[in-house]
């Protein structure tokens, strides 16, 4: 290209492209963008001269430090080149655009383990009623959990800046175990809880430590389509558990058929049909875990919540150096938001697991970590808990009384002991997952009972209603709607 057309060139292409001051970047950085764009797309073509920053300066009505900077730039990033006889825009060699074929055979995919995690609706937003897991959130005292994380600050200040340990600040560690210890009588040590962003990670740890590509796991059917997820993603082969009345069916021939490597249950409060896992059946799932080489994963699901009496036992804690991993989340206790969790792993395991989770974790939300240490040690953790038991046992109560009041077809209703939900049970001819989509409609988000059925055959159905996050007083008026939706769907109108 001569020097004269690679002037026609520059003068086309830099007409415009400064802008007046107010569109967020400097000329400096307005330049720039409009250089590297302009090699990107092709309209400087490779080997196009550039103008001496001197001649760039005058003819762009900028400093000579500016264009300089700018050429600086782009010659670090390898847009342009500097020889002897001047600067050009490198050969960058870019590819062409593929064919039709090739863009079909190269389209985007993922993993073989990605593929098998199941894809589900949107999840509806926090403030639609009906939908389970969701806490109180209006009633959460945010006043005094400020007041922790001003303390924290200024407590360690510039000091937990840093990553801290990997597996949590030992002062939480302490402090969920002293509560565990005492409410749900868990045998562990400090060094044997680790912090983590919420259960689901801690279940995905459980996986990614434990059990190989292929390896057996067992699950709850219905049951928590987290655990379903994190196995799924893991590249375990699930086999899905009949749950009853008293917890999830093992049979003692199903540990010699197909003998797992993971078991995961919700024995405190199964979810989501709100079944306590029987003590015979819990000490017989820590004897055959314990011959077969097995670990159980315990998922302390919305136990703290139970309506009367005492909190009901871990079974981590039935014998010493049981084979489980237990699992617990501050989500429904706290705020989901919080983002955090923990995992207790058994002390046989811990001289193996804690140099990984070295490398797997790296700490982070320190304060968050201290401040909940303290919430929890001085009481207030307790306090809260305290008071959304009793309200949720008064939305619980008004939920049931509504259910009964405006539903005319044949239903029952399970898990109202415990935890911020009620499993609706309907007859197999309402389309559950076609009454949760037009409940959206209508404010409300319920799940379809179905929708947590790991197998092909579906066991179950109905709708999970929470009622954590709705109001005593509204539950007439929603649970009319609903019902109306239910008689509509058995009828096919779609108004």
């Amino acid at each position: 290209m001569t020097a004269q057309r690679d002037d026609a060139t520059w003068t086309d292409f830099l007409a415009g492209s400064l802008r007046p001051r107010g569109t967020g970047l400097s000329l400096q950085g307005q330049l720039l963008r409009h250089l590297r764009t302009g090699i990107l797309d092709g309209r400087l073509p490779a080997g196009s001269r550039l103008p001496g920053s001197r001649q760039f300066a005058a003819t762009m009505g900028v400093s000579r430090n500016t264009v300089t900077a700018v050429y600086e730039l782009l010659g670090a990033e390898g847009y342009i080149e500097a020889d002897r006889s001047g600067t050009r825009v490198a050969d960058l060699r870019r590819p062409a655009p593929p064919s039709a074929a090739a863009h079909v055979a190269r389209s985007p995919s993922l993993s073989a383990r990605a593929m098998r995690i199941p894809r589900r609706a949107a999840v509806a937003g926090d403030g639609f009623a009906l939908r389970p897991g969701v806490p109180a959130l209006d009633r959460f005292p945010v006043a005094a959990w400020k007041r922790c994380l001003d303390e924290a600050i200024a407590r360690r200040g510039h000091e937990a800046l840093g990553h801290g340990d990997p597996c949590g600040e030992l002062e939480l560690r302490a402090a969920v175990l002293r509560h565990l210890a005492m409410a749900r009588g868990v045998r562990a040590t400090p060094d044997q809880v680790v912090i983590t962003k919420g259960a689901q990670e801690a279940l995905a740890l459980c996986v990614r430590l434990l059990a190989d590509v292929g390896d057996t796991a067992w699950i709850e059917n219905p049951g928590y389509r987290g655990a379903q997820d994190a196995m799924a993603a893991g590249g375990v082969d699930v086999v899905a558990c009949a749950v009853d009345d008293a917890g999830i069916v093992i049979a003692d021939d199903d540990w010699a058929l197909r003998p797992p490597k993971l078991v995961y249950t919700t024995p405190s409060h199964q979810y989501p049909l709100g079944s306590v896992l029987s003590a015979s059946r819990r000490l017989a799932l820590l004897r055959n875990a314990a011959a077969h080489g097995a670990w159980i994963v315990e998922d302390d699901y919305d136990s703290e919540f139970r309506r009367s009496g005492e909190s009901i036992g871990a079974m981590q804690g039935l014998v010493p150096d049981a084979p489980v991993l237990y699992v617990g989340s501050f989500s429904k206790t706290m705020f989901p938001a919080l983002r955090m969790g923990f995992l207790i792993v058994p002390s046989s395991l811990l001289p193996a697991m804690r140099p990984v989770l070295g490398e797997l974790l790296r700490g982070g939300r320190r304060f968050e970590q201290l401040a909940l240490a303290d919430f929890i040690r001085d009481g207030r953790f307790g306090r809260h808990v305290a008071a959304m038991r009793r309200l949720y046992r008064e939305r619980r109560d008004a939920l049931r009384d509504a259910l009964g009041k405006h539903l005319r077809l044949p239903h029952t209703i399970t898990g109202g002991d415990s935890g911020m939900h009620l499993a609706l049970h309907l007859p197999a001819q309402v389309p559950d997952r076609r009454v949760a989509f037009l409940a959206r409609e209508h404010g409300m988000a319920p799940e379809a009972l179905s929708a947590f059925v790991s197998s092909a055959t579906p066991t179950c159905n109905g709708l999970v209603l929470g009622y954590g996050n709705t109001e005593a007083s509204r539950m007439d008026d929603l649970v009319a709607t609903l019902a109306r939706l239910i008689d509509r769907s058995l009828t096919g109108d779609r108004r």
